[in-house]
């Protein structure tokens, strides 16, 4: 494995149980000093005693939640002050009914807040310190569903797709900065997240879940090597490789002068 590149405390979000739990353990074993968000205070708590025991950390706990624009703010605030902050794992996220048509309006704006717009807010409050201390690193939970819309729920999907394309943009913004951006998209993942979203996770044919140590033990090997973009699931990277050469090679032809024959009248 490469060497550990982040420097500093973690902050990650989501981090009472699944993937950010995980992530919170492997950063520990790595010797990182943490900062926790989530809102369930009891699971915090149990997690930070465990860490700070077993790894001889230090870990701090920010109860919030982060489609409270209040309690967003107050994390904001921690990743704008801390400079002992050295990584971001904007992890916190929840999952939308299946079906569009129906499902309360209220309930899809907040999947919206919590995959969206708080990945957003964190994200600016971080950056500035990152940049001008010339490093840092934020890693963005998205999914596979972000390259499979028709899959799942086309509101789940589009606010992974947004992560997905937000840390593409972003890595290029940054370029040559020392901050780096890592986007990981998992597949059908073991975590709480099937039971709040109402599923039964054991109804999915076991081949096409992870577990979860294996998906974030993936994605901090893809952190270490560099990469933008993590797959874990993608056992063939050429298709990965490929799909991108064939969104790049259209993009000299995505705006031109006049429409595209085929639109032209009598044609």
């Amino acid at each position: 494995m490469a060497h550990d590149a982040i420097e500093g405390s973690v902050l990650i979000t989501g981090a009472s149980s699944g993937i950010g739990a995980t992530y919170a353990q492997r950063f520990a074993a790595r010797g990182h000093d943490l900062v926790l968000v989530a809102r369930d205070m009891q699971r915090m708590e149990a997690t930070a005693a465990r860490l700070a025991g077993t790894y001889g950390v230090l870990v701090d706990i920010l109860p919030a939640d982060l489609t409270d624009r209040e309690q967003l703010a107050r994390v904001e605030q921690r990743l704008r002050t801390d400079s002992r902050i050295g990584a971001l794992v904007n992890n916190a996220g929840m999952g939308a009914p299946e079906r569009f048509v129906g499902a309360p309006a209220e309930a899809l704006d907040k999947v919206v807040q919590l995959n969206v717009t708080a990945v957003m807010r964190l994200a600016a409050a971080a950056l500035p310190a990152f940049k001008s201390r010339g490093r840092g690193t934020i890693i963005n939970i998205a999914s596979v569903l972000a390259l499979a819309p028709e899959l799942f729920s086309g509101v789940y999907s589009g606010t992974k797709a947004f992560v997905l394309n937000f840390s593409q943009s972003l890595q290029k913004e940054l370029a040559g900065s020392g901050v780096h951006v890592q986007v990981v998209l998992p597949g059908a993942t073991l975590t709480e997240i099937w039971a709040r979203a109402g599923k039964n996770v054991e109804e999915l044919p076991a081949h096409i879940v992870m577990p979860v140590g294996a998906m974030v033990d993936a994605a901090l090997v893809g952190l270490d090597r560099g990469e933008l973009v993590t797959v874990p699931p993608l056992h063939d990277e050429g298709q990965w490789q490929a799909l991108q050469a064939a969104r790049t090679a259209m993009l000299p032809h995505l705006s031109t002068d006049r429409p595209a024959a085929r639109y032209l009248a009598g044609v």
